[in-house]
């Protein structure tokens, strides 16, 4: 196996998928390396919803591979890719609105069953949003937008994921909350090492902090860029991104 293959943590293969007949995914291959934060683009309906929930098996693979950490888990359920380290935060923020922040943390870790990991988890969250160990104590439905999306991020992380993809983290918030979360992700992927995979819309701001950039278009992965050429290109960014 080349070195290259050997720092893949995700490998995706010619996977397809969609809803009852409809095609959405159409043969989307790609790779991830450990470590590593991407970004998958591109306008609406261009499936990059889709493809996150694939890749956690919450939607089935009609066809194709998906290889992670080495091994091929295109059939497995979602709660055993969740156990070997893979986490989605959806879109918008979701969180239990009549739960504790904590009794929020506490669900995302329910794969784990050792108290202390979980404690640890907790802690690691807490440190990672100050604002969420202030508000322990308090519903979550009464929570800001941008602490909201904070919590979701922070119950993805009490499994300790390999790799967190995260489906518009940015949707809804204002600009300054935007770049303040952004930040924290870049600061997970830099402290902890965790890979990151996200779908973004504010593409300014993802820009800023990963390395590589997938342009997904009608379902295929149309372009493999670094995220400064796409914004010096006028001619990519208006023909990919609108």
């Amino acid at each position: 196996m080349s070195a290259l293959l050997d720092h893949q943590l995700l490998s995706v293969d010619a996977v397809s998928t969609g809803y009852h007949k409809k095609i959405v995914l159409d043969g989307v291959t790609f790779h991830v390396g450990e470590g590593e934060r991407v970004a998958v683009v591109g306008r609406n309906g261009a499936g990059k919803s889709t493809l996150l929930q694939t890749l956690l098996g919450v939607l089935p693979a009609w066809g194709g591979q998906i290889v992670y950490l080495g091994s091929d888990v295109t059939h497995r359920p979602p709660q055993e890719r969740v156990r070997s380290g893979m986490a989605l935060v959806p879109q918008g923020g979701r969180v239990f609105a009549n739960l504790t922040v904590r009794e929020n943390l506490e669900l995302g870790a329910y794969v784990v069953r050792d108290p202390g990991a979980v404690a640890r988890a907790r802690s690691l969250v807490y440190e990672t949003f100050p604002r969420l160990g202030e508000r322990a104590a308090q519903r979550a439905g009464t929570l800001s937008g941008g602490e909201r999306q904070m919590l979701a991020i922070g119950r993805a992380l009490m499994v300790r994921p390999k790799l967190l993809m995260l489906d518009e983290p940015s949707s809804g918030l204002a600009p300054i909350v935007v770049r303040e979360l952004m930040e924290k992700i870049h600061g997970l992927s830099a402290s902890l090492g965790t890979t990151i995979l996200m779908v973004e819309q504010n593409v300014r701001e993802a820009f800023k902090i990963v390395e590589r950039v997938y342009v997904l278009k009608l379902g295929k992965i149309v372009l493999e860029e670094q995220p400064d050429v796409l914004l010096r290109d006028d001619r990519l960014r208006k023909a990919y991104l609108g």
